[in-house]
């Protein structure tokens, strides 16, 4: 099978570490494609961001009518709706799979994502897959997205604050990581702290390839219809 795996920023070393994270765990007979738009913000962080990413997210998809599933890497789930209407193959969020993969593993979770204007678009999102009771709280970092492309040290340590307040305050039992710049992170801080830590890149291809296997695809009749 073939996966699109779409970055809706502007920002190439962002997507190079998406594709990495989704090849280290797809199946091997599972082709991944990564892509980013062309036009939009270098970063996604809030409402205005989310907004503005959507035309380039849109036109750079329909160069890939080829593929069995779409995995859109920003962790607010850009455009989510817009390309379930616009395709039928599966398409899916990586904020969306990520609550929804730690909501099997854990009683509660917390998310640590980026700045704090990208909390209320994630508790948002939450709310309406009916998993907010699960999260304990979202966790902002004030982490800029393209700060963390740098590799600084203290970067990472803010995450680990972060990861330590969550289990001692939120009483914590995963961990979900709010940004897909997050996903090279994911099996480091898992076996730091000894809980699950998961990244939305990953839970989405997993779950793009179950969904592809089932041979399920977008339904046509309702909200997501072509017209």
């Amino acid at each position: 099978m073939k996966i699109l795996v779409i970055n809706p920023n502007t920002t190439t070393s962002m997507t190079d570490k998406i594709a990495s994270a989704a090849r280290a765990v797809a199946r091997p007979d599972t082709e991944i494609v990564a892509a980013s738009s062309q036009d939009g913000p270098a970063s996604i962080q809030g409402f205005l961001d989310v907004a503005t990413c959507v035309p380039g997210l849109l036109k750079e998809v329909v160069q890939h009518r080829d593929v069995d599933a779409i995995v859109i890497a920003c962790f607010d789930d850009t455009g989510l709706d817009a390309l379930r209407t616009l395709v039928s193959v599966p398409v899916l969020g990586i904020g969306e799979a990520a609550y929804h993969a730690a909501s099997m593993i854990a009683n509660k979770f917390s998310v640590i994502t980026t700045l704090s204007r990208s909390v209320p678009g994630l508790e948002n999102n939450l709310m309406r897959y009916g998993l907010a009771q699960k999260c304990g709280r979202v966790r902002a970092t004030e982490i800029p997205v393209l700060k963390l492309e740098e590799g600084d040290p203290a970067t990472l340590d803010k995450i680990r604050s972060e990861i330590r307040v969550a289990i001692e305050q939120d009483n914590a039992e995963a961990i979900v990581l709010g940004c897909a710049g997050m996903a090279d992170l994911m099996a480091h801080l898992s076996e730091e702290f000894g809980l699950p830590v998961i990244d939305g890149v990953a839970a989405g291809i997993t779950f793009a390839e179950a969904l592809v296997n089932n041979k399920l695809r977008t339904s046509k009749i309702g909200a997501y219809s072509y017209s």
